[in-house]
């Protein structure tokens, strides 16, 4: 690949797309969400956000130490302690970066109360502060779609001058449409000093669902780097979708001659884990990586397909990592053949992690007379969400429904202590989490209870999803089972383990929120 065609991913699903509210993730969660970006091709992963937290800063040292191929880069404000922060915790990587920003649109500069030669200084300065530390420095004029574009040229070429390796001219709140994200690029490559030797990034967001489209178009303008999210998960409406953009370039080549170093394999392993931690799930219909995207039901699709597989299908599962075979497992399956098929699912298992994710494949199986793909994708999701070390722990239920009343008994371990308590509610499920909240009383406020069908069937898996919101902070849970009760019951659990790590690190989150006000 030429450096004329070649595109650089920049993906900032742990720092943008974490931004989301409810898609915290833990520590551990980041560390591997990393190494899968890492390992599928992404150039740079956006770490985080450093001086938010002594969290984030840790997520993000340990990130750059970790990390084999991709630039680490962490996000700081146009502020020096930001920069010497954001460089504490990337300069262990084998390629850092650091990413500095400020608003620059009229609405933008009323924020730190800059006039337009003071924030011209501020840029010059913090820009020079950031290059004396790093070689790979990135510059962002936050609300750049909505800067006076004499003032846009003018800043840009000072950042550049003072040593800004990329600019990324983001599309804060999804404003753009695709013809003005191309020619903004294009006016920026003409009229800036120095434009030529340095790249040109896009970060779009997606708030009139043109974020795919914006970025394409800035590649074409000249742009080459997009910045993305997997999933396109992010603040409001999210982000551009990095396997939305990187499908469009592989498919269609022929009129985006521009290519990736991504592994497209990988895909759908990757979407599924952050769906899972994150707890946001992927809509049946999303492009590339939804459920519907390869599934045919009208009879002329479907007769198509069967004959010459091109006449409704643009790319193969097969690209993105999804298997094509749905092999159905059973009671009688062995581990060799469950880890083969997790192994064919994007998972790779260790032998412990084997051992334990058997144990409930054997009694889902003894439950269900077939397990399919998605049960098995459900089931290392609820493994993942819900283990043994967990706080608080769902150990028995029985629910009591009629028209007589709902009512329910559970016993759950608390700390280690076994509690049971018997309540009533209004509904089967209302009726388990007051039960809960009997055994460990809370304020939490439920944001969201959704229940999805895995497969089809009676007998078919229920994932169900939780939000729930506690003074400010919010957590998401998300359990699978052939009992759709007792889902939903691990689901609520889940969220409030959520919240009682969040609540002991309710300083870091307080510190968090002031800075992501200036995210871009």
């Amino acid at each position: 690949m030429t450096d004329k065609n070649r595109v650089w991913i920049f993906d900032t699903t742990l720092r943008d797309g974490e931004q989301s509210p409810g898609a915290t993730m833990t520590h551990a969660e980041k560390l591997e969400i990393a190494q899968m970006l890492d390992e599928m091709g992404v150039d740079i992963i956006e770490a985080g956000f450093p001086i938010a937290s002594e969290g984030d800063f840790a997520a993000v040292s340990e990130i750059a130490k970790l990390s084999k191929n991709s630039v680490i880069c962490g996000l700081a404000r146009a502020q020096l302690p930001d920069i010497d922060r954001c460089w504490e915790a990337v300069k262990h990587a084998r390629q850092p970066r650091i990413h500095t920003f400020i608003g620059t649109s009229p609405l933008h500069r009323a924020i730190p109360n800059l006039d337009m030669d003071q924030m011209a200084e501020r840029i010059h300065q913090t820009v020079t502060h950031a290059r004396n530390l790093c070689d790979n420095v990135q510059w962002s004029p936050m609300d750049a779609t909505r800067t006076e574009h004499d003032y846009l040229c003018r800043v840009v070429e000072i950042a550049i001058k003072a040593g800004a390796t990329t600019i990324n001219i983001p599309d804060t709140v999804g404003y753009t449409a695709p013809r003005e994200s191309a020619a903004l690029i294009k006016m920026l490559l003409e009229r800036v000093p120095g434009a030529d030797d340095i790249i040109f990034a896009t970060h779009c967001h997606n708030d009139l669902g043109m974020a795919t489209a914006n970025s394409l178009a800035a590649v074409e303008a000249g742009a080459r780097q997009i910045e993305c999210t997997i999933n396109g998960l992010g603040e409001r409406a999210g982000n551009t979708a990095l396997e939305e953009v990187v499908m469009a370039l592989k498919v269609r080549h022929d009129i985006m001659p521009y290519d990736t170093q991504i592994d497209t394999t990988k895909i759908m392993g990757i979407s599924r884990r952050v769906s899972q931690v994150s707890g946001f799930a992927v809509q049946f219909n999303k492009a590339i990586v939804g459920k519907n995207a390869f599934l045919h039901e009208s009879g002329i699709h479907q007769d198509g397909v069967l004959k010459n597989v091109e006449t409704f299908e643009i790319m193969r599962p097969a690209d993105i990592g999804l298997n094509e075979a749905n092999i159905v497992l059973g009671k009688h399956s062995g581990r060799a053949a469950l880890r083969s098929k997790l192994n064919d699912l994007g998972y790779e298992v260790g032998d412990n992690q084997l051992k334990d994710v058997f144990v409930r494949f054997k009694a889902l199986a003894d439950r269900k007379k077939e397990v399919y793909d998605d049960d098995l994708v459900a089931l290392m999701q609820d493994s993942a969400a819900n283990t043994d070390s967990d706080y608080l722990q769902v150990k028995h239920l029985r629910v009591v429904c009629g028209s007589d009343g709902q009512s329910a008994d559970l016993t759950m371990i608390v700390g280690g202590e076994e509690k049971t308590v018997h309540a009533e509610g209004d509904g089967p499920v209302d009726a388990c989490f007051n039960a809960v909240k009997a055994i460990w009383p809370h304020h939490a406020v439920l944001q969201l209870y959704q229940v999805h069908a895995v497969t089809e069937g009676t007998d078919a898996q229920a994932t169900v999803s939780v939000r729930m919101e506690e003074e400010g902070r919010i957590a998401n849970g998300q359990a699978a089972d052939t009992d759709t009760i007792l889902a939903s019951v691990k689901a609520y659990v889940g969220a409030l383990n959520r919240l009682k790590v969040r609540r002991e690190m309710v300083g870091e989150n307080a510190d968090a929120k002031q800075v992501s006000m200036y995210s871009h």
